[in-house]
């Protein structure tokens, strides 16, 4: 099995400006929604805009407006004084601010669904062993904190590293912030950080008393910029499927799909998700990673 140890995560610290509510669903709910209306043009709202506006995106009151709310109320959601806003408000707010499926997800999260206990991150046997039954395939296994906790070898390969001690950060997000060799891993770095950045709001969310989600989020809000400029945008994701490029030090730079699967439940344990990435048939990619699998050559 391989070595699944804890990572250590970048030191906790104060939210800088713009990481509002991580640990405190409230305020969490009121800097989702002033993220996501800073977002909104009055056009887009068909309402008029003009040149002279203060604020990016929509006012609190023209928002009120389109939910068919009064202002006092969305500003008490906005500074956290308002608790469990009706399904009918949130839907009003969502369709007003042009939420997705994801996103409106999210909104109701925060607006008062109970919060359950972190998920466990235990990688139990039978998992360890599919993982490295697919040796095929590059495959990692994280949690909703983005600790890998499971890989084999080719996942290990195409994600920096994770099977040797020391020469990466074994959390995703610490990773692509605080690494710049996670730069040349990923081309298309802006996208993962934009992936990462959303899944850690969607899980801040979810498990707002999880301490060590809480840590993880302050210290890299305090220790990059990016990180701060991304998470001030409210951005939500949930992956699923998509293509992905990466670059290796030996096989170049791949193009390959990949699909999450969520992994069932240990006893009192959730959460694990499982990351497969696979070549199409016949292709360069997937002559490069039967030469990766094979081991290095003499």
């Amino acid at each position: 099995m391989h070595d699944t140890h804890q990572v250590e995560h970048v030191e906790r610290g104060e939210a800088p400006a713009g990481i509002d509510g991580v640990g405190d669903a409230r305020r969490a709910l009121g800097g989702f929604l002033r993220a996501r209306r800073g977002r909104v043009s009055p056009e887009q709202a068909g309402l008029p805009g003009g040149r002279r506006r203060r604020v990016h995106g929509l006012r609190r009151e023209e928002l009120a407006q389109l939910a068919g709310i009064s202002v006092d109320y969305y500003v008490r959601l906005e500074q956290g004084r308002a608790t469990q806003p009706s399904p009918e408000v949130l839907d009003a707010l969502a369709t007003a601010l042009g939420l997705g499926t994801a996103e409106r997800r999210h909104l109701a999260t925060l607006a008062g669904a109970p919060a359950g206990p972190a998920p466990g991150t235990r990688v139990g046997p039978v998992l360890q062993r599919i993982v490295d039954g697919m040796a095929g395939l590059p495959v990692f296994v994280t949690t909703h904190r983005l600790d890998a906790v499971a890989w084999n070898h080719l996942g290990s390969e195409l994600a920096g590293g994770l099977a040797e001690p020391g020469r990466r950060d074994r959390n995703q997000a610490a990773y692509l912030f605080l690494d710049p060799a996670a730069r040349d891993v990923f081309p298309e770095w802006e996208d993962r950080a934009v992936e990462a950045v959303g899944q850690l709001r969607v899980a801040a969310g979810r498990y707002p008393d999880d301490a060590e989600l809480t840590a993880l989020v302050t210290g890299l809000s305090a220790r990059s910029a990016d990180f701060r400029r991304i998470w001030a945008t409210g951005e939500v994701v949930m992956c699923a499927a998509g293509r992905k490029r990466v670059r290796h030090p030996r096989a170049g730079l791949l193009t390959l799909d990949y699909q999450t699967l969520h992994v069932p439940a240990l006893p009192g344990e959730t959460g694990l998700v499982m990351h497969v990435f696979t070549p199409e048939t016949d292709s360069r990619e997937a002559a490069a990673l039967a030469r990766l699998a094979a081991g290095p050559s003499d």
